[in-house]
C-alpha cells in the first residue's frame, strides 16, 4: 500500500485529493493561527491588566467602531473564503465527466461486488487505469454502507434503493485501501478491498484477460426480454402501450401532472420499482411494480441496456408524448414502465 511522507495523511493520488488537502491545510492553518493569536492575546490581557491592589478600581475603556468593525469585517471575509473554496472543490468533485468510464458497485454484507461496462466482475478489488476518468455508479442490497478510498479522498454513502456516483481520476500506479465507512453490521470491520491503479496498457491486457463474462448491457438486454418488457416497450415505442427506449437516458420525461424529469439512474430505477409515482404524460398506469423481482445487480444491467440504446443514437420519439415516452423507458425494466 501506498504512504504520505507526512503521518496520519493518506498518499495523495487523485486529480482532487491535492485540492481537497489544501482546503484543508488552509482551515487547519486558520483555525491554528486564531487559536494562538486569541490564547496569546487572552493571557497578554491577564498579565496587564492583571488586579494589583484589593480596591483597586480599573479606568473606563470607551468603544472603537473602527476596531469592532475590523474585527467583524476580517472573520466574515475569512469565512467567505472558506465557503467559497469548499463550494468549488464540492462541485468539481460530485459531477462526473461526461467522457468518464462507468463502473458498477453494489455493496453487501459485508464485501463489495463490483463490475466493469465491459463485463469484469471483482469482489473487493477494483482495477482501474491512471489518468482515465471513472464514474462509480453505487447502490446496496441491504443496509447502508460507505465506500471510502482515502489515497483519492473521495466519501459516499452506498444506499438500498438508491443510487449514489462519485468519480476520480488516478494520477499514481499502485494499491490503495478500500473501506466501508459506515457501520454496517457485525463483521463491519472486515468489508475492506483494495482499488489497483494500473499504466493504461498493464490494464487493457487485464480486460482482454477477463474478457469472457458478460456485460452488463448484454445481461440486461436479456433481462428485459425474459421479463416480457419489450411487448410494452419496443426500442422505438413499437410495443404500443409504453414509451420507446431509444434516446430515452439524460433527456427530459413530460410528466402527467405537467412536470417534467431527467431520466438518470434514480428514475429508471423508480420507474422499475414504483412506476406509478411518476407517470409518463400519454401512457396509463398500467406497468405493475417490480420490487422484490430484480435484485440491485439486476436493475444495473436494465439500465446498462438502456444506456446502450441511447449510445447507438438512433433518434427518439418526438413530441412531449415521446419525452414522456422517455421516461418510462427508463422503467423499462419491466413492462409497466407505461405507466401513463
Amino acid at each position: 500500500m501506498q504512504t504520505s511522507w507526512i503521518p496520519f495523511i493518506p498518499e495523495s493520488a487523485s486529480t482532487v485529493s491535492g485540492k481537497v488537502d489544501a482546503l484543508y491545510f488552509y482551515l487547519s492553518g486558520v483555525t491554528a493561527f486564531f487559536t494562538l493569536l486569541i490564547s496569546g492575546v487572552l493571557i497578554f490581557f491577564v498579565i496587564k491588566y492583571r488586579r494589583r491592589t484589593a480596591f483597586e478600581i480599573p479606568r473606563p475603556i470607551a468603544g472603537s467602531h473602527k476596531l469592532e468593525t475590523l474585527w467583524s469585517v476580517i472573520p466574515f471575509l475569512i469565512a467567505m473564503s472558506m465557503f467559497a473554496w469548499g463550494a468549488q472543490v464540492y462541485f468539481e468533485n460530485s459531477r462526473p465527466p461526461k467522457n468518464a468510464n462507468e463502473v458498477y458497485v453494489v455493496g453487501k454484507q459485508w464485501m463489495w461486488k463490483i463490475q466493469h461496462s465491459t463485463g469484469q466482475r471483482e469482489i473487493n478489488e477494483l482495477h482501474v487505469p491512471v489518468g482515465r476518468k471513472i464514474k462509480l455508479i453505487m447502490t446496496s442490497e441491504d443496509t447502508i454502507h460507505d465506500f471510502f478510498i482515502p489515497a483519492f479522498r473521495i466519501k459516499a454513502d452506498v444506499l438500498p434503493g438508491k443510487y449514489t456516483t462519485q468519480w476520480f481520476e488516478a494520477t499514481k500506479p499502485g494499491t490503495y485501501h478500500l473501506f466501508c465507512a459506515e457501520y454496517c453490521g457485525m463483521n463491519h470491520s472486515g468489508m475492506i478491498g483494495s482499488v489497483i491503479v494500473m499504466q493504461p496498457a498493464e490494464f487493457d491486457n487485464w480486460l482482454s484477460g477477463n474478457a469472457s463474462q458478460q456485460s452488463p448491457a448484454v445481461a440486461g438486454q436479456q433481462l428485459f426480454q425474459s421479463l416480457g418488457c419489450v411487448s410494452c416497450h419496443g426500442a422505438n415505442g413499437e410495443g404500443g402501450r409504453g414509451p420507446g427506449l431509444v434516446g430515452i437516458f439524460g433527456s427530459k420525461v413530460f410528466l402527467t401532472n405537467n412536470q417534467t424529469v431527467t431520466a438518470d439512474e434514480a428514475y429508471i430505477r423508480e420507474s422499475i420499482e414504483n412506476p406509478s409515482a411518476k407517470v409518463v404524460s400519454g401512457f396509463s398506469p398500467i406497468m405493475p411494480t417490480f420490487q422484490g423481482q430484480v435484485t440491485p445487480e439486476q436493475l444495473i444491467q436494465i439500465m446498462s441496456y438502456i444506456k446502450s440504446l441511447q449510445a447507438t443514437g438512433t433518434p427518439a420519439t418526438a413530441a412531449p408524448a415521446s419525452k414522456a415516452e422517455a421516461t418510462p423507458a427508463a422503467a423499462t425494466a419491466t413492462p409497466q414502465l407505461n405507466r401513463k
